[in-house]
């Protein structure tokens, strides 16, 4: 890993030996033999520096600790630590540092190391609120700190820490420390070296200016997954021997290996025995994080702080929890965002908008919105509409039109503002001075984009917010659009450096290629554009500076877009979300390129610029279950592919498994031809079925965003979430849980008619057929599925009651339909956990069955996705089987909603019945005559209940007169 200066000194070093060799062989043999001995000192001094480069080998003895002191609140210690020796490699070592390690609520361990004396950049409180460590008071005894000449911990811990899942040790010459599972000793993480001359010794703890090393070492049983993002061939399990780059790049995702948009230091451990945990390093600078094979986790960091937050777990889904308790809860998705959205870079002009959403009414298919990229506007300067192929009385008849037939229109954002003395949206910015400014010198920075030259907002700046929300605003009057697409927030930068400067009379004749001049010579560069450590952006080590934002900019705080580069995409959402909640009294609807951990507290993320291939596909899987992992559960692949020629098979295939997106948008790019669903036969029958479906399940998908809102919980999730205890689990990635009852297994491969899938322990049927089964009854089982063209593979797992609705062609007119629930029941020994409180369901005997699931509505307008009075309802469904003896029912808080909305239970059906039942209650009552009763050979159905959602029912049933069993399953 050399830096252009290493490569330098390489070259200047063995250019003076080649000179002096060639003049010793001149001056004779003894001065030869001596200049040769020269020479190879040389060489063997140029090999050392290469080394030194190529491996990180700092040569430093790391901290030692001088000074401890409790925390005034008995939560944990300070620190002083004082530097052994070090190396000039990479900057000078900070002398001085400051410890906090400290015991918090929820699981979470929280380790913070800075400088002793002198502030460091640290992500804004504005951006993640927590509570920070300057705030700490810190006691002056150490009477209750137990040191000795090699480690220190709490002597006399209090209660609340004695009951911690997690415990702190630490060693004190040299610094290290360990994070350590109470219940089984098991070492989580672990920063001591093991001795000199170890095959598997590291670095001792490095803290400089501008690079930051610390290590932990990793047992061989250790499954890892995040550090994102980027598409990885190899899956969503990290891989051995790979170093991963965190750095937000405005570079296309059908690329692999790549750092792509979004930033997020984040890391789940899973560990023998199906325990996991958490390590979230927050840290907004660019990083490598190297994963050295069976040893070791190595994090390199051009900047910041070690601010580490260890989450004890031990579930995956626990993980995630106690993770996004700190960085920000999901935000709730307003209804319409779970429909069918259609999108293009390329239609040219309202008509076309017009025709489109004209074909798709034609062939009956749902389109809950319509997009508009960058082609609506004029010269390409947001919140503005082209006066020929765009004209606003035009656009706001179209959109009217959309909202009386209850669909939606969203509309693209880019950050950079066109520099023009006639446009608003400039010039009301510069009277505020919410532009970025130019670190090398006065004014403001200026970037090359889609509008030609431009400058990049500052949306940490105090007037940001009110300039932003009045553009929004004003540009809400123009066109009343329903949600706002933010791209290119990297932010992305056709140029690039801090030495670039532009003639305003030139015309950019290809706009997104840079017409600016440029002088990115080392020696002009600072040592922000070119630190003494490059991290591998671009997958070969190319300049932090590439294709975005100089380092040198700055805020209007001084800070530079050296240390925010990785969060200004969050910056932009969390305003643009912020100003549309003022603007409309309504829940916001944000879909950002660019996310930093905690972004999904504010705005949805799409995987970006992906190609039309097969692996691009099947990538898909990965990167939303990955970004479910970081805390942005509403996410989703470009249905048919971005970039490159889509063809049908493809498209077909694409639209089975897009409808099961938590986000599903067709997006297609300008170079290439239309891949709208109604363009080829096959598609549009394929599509419509499963969409068909979509939307008759979105009372699922909207529960599942309630969950994620209140815990976390990703809404595509990976096998292992729900089956930690199954290592088979663990490494599957094209296979996807909705929540945990619904499995979906798509064809990924070209020409396949049958898909390789694996069913944990239990009963699946199939959602399309439920005649049709998988039994896994003592352990997972691998099955070849048949998957015709028209076909994809989505079971229903057992101990599930599915929510759903009737078809409609928009989400607003869906979610007044009757509701219908699916009833799947599963041995008493698969709910152990629902068997006590708080739950209601008691356990008894083992020849019970269950089955659980809830609903949650509400107005779709509250910011919060709280179950509140008047505005929402939450509805919980428990079904229990005794031989032949079924009940159902409901238990409903908060209860007015869901009745003022006139809303009932149709059809209850339960599958695994063979026979219709002798008699049906509905509380305490016979159930009326018009009520019917069906069976098949796997399915039972209560029909005509119109049982209303908002009051509590008990429907009870028998199959057999004397009670016995008469059920398949």
């Amino acid at each position: 890993m050399l830096t252009y200066f290493d490569h330098l000194l390489s070259y200047h070093l063995s250019l003076v030996w080649a000179i002096l060799l060639h003049r010793s062989r001149e001056a004779g043999s003894g001065k030869m033999l001596k200049v040769m001995a020269l020479g190879w000192a040389l060489f063997l001094l140029t090999l050392v520096c290469s080394m030194v480069s190529a491996t990180e080998d700092l040569n430093s003895a790391g901290y030692r600790v001088i000074e401890i002191n409790e925390l005034a609140d008995g939560s944990g210690i300070a620190a002083h630590l004082k530097l052994i020796s070090g190396c000039a490699t990479y900057g000078p070592d900070l002398e001085d540092l400051r410890l906090i390690a400290r015991y918090e609520e929820g699981g979470r361990v929280h380790v913070h190391i800075t400088d002793a004396f002198r502030p460091r950049w640290e992500i804004p409180d504005s951006l993640i609120p927590r509570d920070r460590v300057q705030h700490v008071s810190v006691g002056q005894s150490t009477a209750s700190i137990q040191v000795s000449e090699s480690s220190f911990t709490l002597a006399h811990e209090s209660y609340a820490i004695s009951s911690h899942p997690l415990k702190i040790i630490w060693t004190k010459d040299p610094f290290s420390f360990a994070i350590i599972r109470r219940s089984n000793g098991e070492i989580l993480f672990n920063t001591l070296p093991e001795a000199e001359g170890s095959p598997h010794a590291f670095n001792s703890m490095v803290f400089k200016d501008q690079y930051l090393e610390i290590s932990t070492r990793l047992p061989q049983n250790s499954y890892l997954y995040g550090l994102g993002e980027s598409t990885s061939p190899d899956g969503m399990r990290l891989s051995q021997g790979r170093t991963y780059t965190l750095w937000a790049t405005d570079i296309g995702s059908w690329n692999v290996d790549m750092p792509l948009y979004s930033m997020y230091p984040f890391v789940l451990d899973m560990r023998k025995g199906g325990t996991a945990h958490g390590v979230l390093l927050l840290n907004s600078n660019g990083m490598d994080v190297e994963y050295k094979k069976g040893d070791s986790l190595t994090f390199r960091v051009i900047g910041g702080v070690f601010d580490f937050y260890f989450f004890a777990g031990p579930s995956p889904m626990a993980v995630v929890d106690q993770y996004t308790r700190l960085v920000g809860r999901p935000a709730p998705m307003p209804y319409w965002s779970l429909g069918f959205h259609q999108s293009r870079y390329g239609y040219k002009d309202i008509g076309e908008l017009e025709t489109v959403m004209a074909k798709y009414e034609a062939i009956n298919f749902p389109v809950e919105s319509i997009w508009s990229d960058i082609d609506h506007m004029d010269g390409y300067r947001d919140f503005t509409l082209h006066p020929d192929h765009y004209p606003e009385e035009r656009v706001r008849s179209f959109v009217k039109g959309l909202h009386e037939r209850d669909q939606k229109f969203v509309m693209i954002i880019d950050p950079g503002i066109k520099i023009d003395e006639n446009y608003a949206t400039f010039t009301r910015g510069r009277e505020l001075g919410v532009y970025l400014k130019n670190g090398t010198g006065d004014g403001y920075y200026i970037a090359q984009v889609w509008p030609g030259f431009t400058h990049i907002p500052d949306f940490l700046h105090p007037n940001a917010l009110d300039w932003w929300t009045k553009e929004l605003e004003e540009f809400q009057k123009t066109v009343p659009y329903d949600g706002l697409w933010l791209d290119m927030n990297e932010p992305a930068n056709f140029c690039g450096g801090s030495n670039c400067w532009y003639d305003p009379a030139v015309k950019c004749t290809i706009i997104d290629v840079c017409c600016m001049t440029c002088d990115n010579h080392p020696d002009v560069l600072t040592r922000w554009d070119n630190p003494p450590y490059a991290i591998n952006g671009y997958a070969n080590k190319l300049p932090i500076y590439k294709n975005t934002v100089a380092m040198t900019a700055e805020h209007y705080d001084g800070s530079r877009i050296y240390d925010t580069h990785n969060i200004y995409g969050m910056t932009e959402a969390l305003a643009t979300y912020n100003a549309l909640k003022k603007i409309s009294k309504k829940r916001p609807f944000v879909l950002s390129r660019s996310c930093f951990v905690g972004s999904g507290s504010h705005s949805a993320h799409w995987t970006g610029d992906n190609g039309a291939t097969w692996t691009d596909m099947k990538y898909s899987i990965a990167n939303l279950l990955n970004s479910g992992l970081f805390g942005v559960p509403m996410v989703g692949a470009d249905i048919c592919g971005f970039y490159f020629e889509t063809n049908e098979e493809l498209c077909q295939r694409w639209s089975q498994v897009g409808a099961f997106y938590p986000f599903a948008r067709s997006h297609s790019d300008i170079h290439t031809g239309p891949q709208e669903i109604y363009l080829w036969k096959s598609v549009t029958e394929t599509a419509s079925n499963v969409f068909n479906w979509r939307y008759r399940l979105l009372p699922f998908f909207y529960t599942l965003l309630y969950e994620a809102h209140q815990s976390g919980a990703p809404v595509a999730r990976p096998l292992f979430f729900e089956y930690p205890e199954d290592a088979e689990t663990w490494t599957i990635d094209t296979q996807f849980l909705l929540g945990s009852s619904i499995l979906v297994s798509p064809v990924l491969e070209r020409g396949e008619t049958s898909v390789h899938a694996y069913f944990p322990k239990g009963i699946w049927y199939n959602l399309f057929d439920t005649s049709k089964m998988i039994r896994a009854v003592d352990h997972g089982v691998w099955e070849h599925l048949p998957a015709p063209m028209d076909t994809i593979n989505v079971h229903i797992r057992q101990g599930s009651i599915i929510p759903m609705q009737d078809f409609a062609m928009t989400t607003t007119a869906a979610r007044k339909t009757p509701f219908s629930l699916l009833v799947v029941f599963a041995p008493a020994s698969d709910f152990a956990e629902f068997c006590a409180a708080p739950y209601s369901i008691v356990c008894q005997g083992s020849d019970r069955e269950y089955a659980t699931g809830h609903i949650f509505l509400d107005d779709d307008i509250q910011p919060t996705m709280d179950i509140t009075e008047r505005r929402a309802s939450h509805i919980k469904l428990e079904a229990s089987r005794t031989d032949g003896h079924y009940v159902l029912r409901s238990i409903v808080t908060q209860p007015d909603y869901a009745i003022d909305q006139g809303l009932v239970i149709k059809t209850v059906s339960v599958l695994g019945v063979q026979s219709q039942p002798f008699s049906v209650r509905v509380n305490g009552r016979l159930a009326a005559a018009h009520v019917k009763v069906t069976a098949s050979a796997s399915l039972m159905e209560i029909s005509e209940l119109n049982l209303p959602l908002g009051e509590e029912f008990e429907l009870i049933w028998n199959t057999m007169p004397n009670g016995s069993s008469s059920h398949s399953s």
